[in-house]
């Protein structure tokens, strides 16, 4: 099975901005969550977008 076209997690320092529907990672500042997006892309074998300066996702494309 493969997984393409979805939402593999969501990172984000404002845990009011996520209502979930994807793993979600708060952290407690902008460097451990872009750090933790890395990682997590490179886990997942997915793409890290930033879609503002509190969230990042992981899309399967």
């Amino acid at each position: 099975m493969e997984i393409s076209k979805m939402i593999l997690a969501i990172i984000t320092t404002n845990s009011n901005k996520t209502i979930g529907g994807a793993p979600t990672f708060i952290c407690e500042n902008t460097e451990e969550m872009e750090r933790t997006a890395a990682n997590l892309e490179a886990i997942l074998d997915g793409i890290a977008h930033g879609l503002s300066k509190e969230m990042y996702i992981i899309v399967k494309h």
